[in-house]
């Protein structure tokens, strides 16, 4: 169901980008959920495992998108709208560096090709729920305020400095399953066919 040439491509591109984000971000950075959607979808797409390109969907596509609308309104505009991609015009960051993270056009627009091709399985909330509860305080005690992994020092680039920050992770850890997943699950159980068991 999945061609093998993009399973191929898919995967180089993947192997070619770890170690020069590894190098240029850190270790901590493969814990964003996108970047966990990215190399998780290199076994999806071999396996063509339904399960997880659903959990790897409900995960990211929504962000996806809103980084997406934030990136080119910041291509047009010359200002990111949200700041989720701002750093996408940082000229401190080189430009090859910032050219590797366009893999974020890409990924929902995968993701959702590889639902239409295998189906949703209705299990993925759940899943990405588990997953959301093991990454998000991962992410608070392995990053600091400055990277802000999954955001779990407060929104956006500025860490927050009001509420503790341990209970910036705790709400977090409440918030993304319950808003940002739990708006990708409807969508996808009423677009996609449900995937064969």
């Amino acid at each position: 169901m999945i061609p093998l040439g993009l399973k191929v491509a898919y995967t180089i591109f993947v192997c070619a980008l770890m170690p020069i984000y590894w190098r240029e971000y850190g270790l901590a950075n493969f814990l964003w959920f996108s970047d966990i959607a990215l190399l998780a979808l290199v076994p999806a797409l071999w396996l063509e495992n339904a399960l997880l390109v659903s959990v790897l969907a409900v995960s990211v596509v929504f962000f996806e998108a809103l980084w997406n609308v934030d990136f080119f309104f910041g291509l047009a505009i010359g200002k990111p709208l949200i700041g989720l991609s701002a750093y996408m015009f940082n000229l401190r960051i080189p430009l090859f560096i910032r050219g590797l993270s366009c893999f974020h056009i890409v990924l929902p627009l995968l993701l959702l090709w590889s639902l239409h091709r295998l189906g949703y399985d209705h299990r993925a909330f759940f899943w990405q729920t588990i997953v959301a509860l093991v990454v998000l305080p991962l992410s608070y005690l392995v990053s600091d305020p400055q990277e802000n992994v999954n955001w779990v020092y407060g929104l956006g680039e500025n860490p927050q400095r009001i509420l503790l920050r341990a209970a910036v992770c705790v709400s977090s850890n409440a918030v993304v399953p319950a808003c940002g997943l739990s708006a990708n699950a409807p969508f996808f159980v009423r677009i996609f066919r449900a995937a064969a068991s």
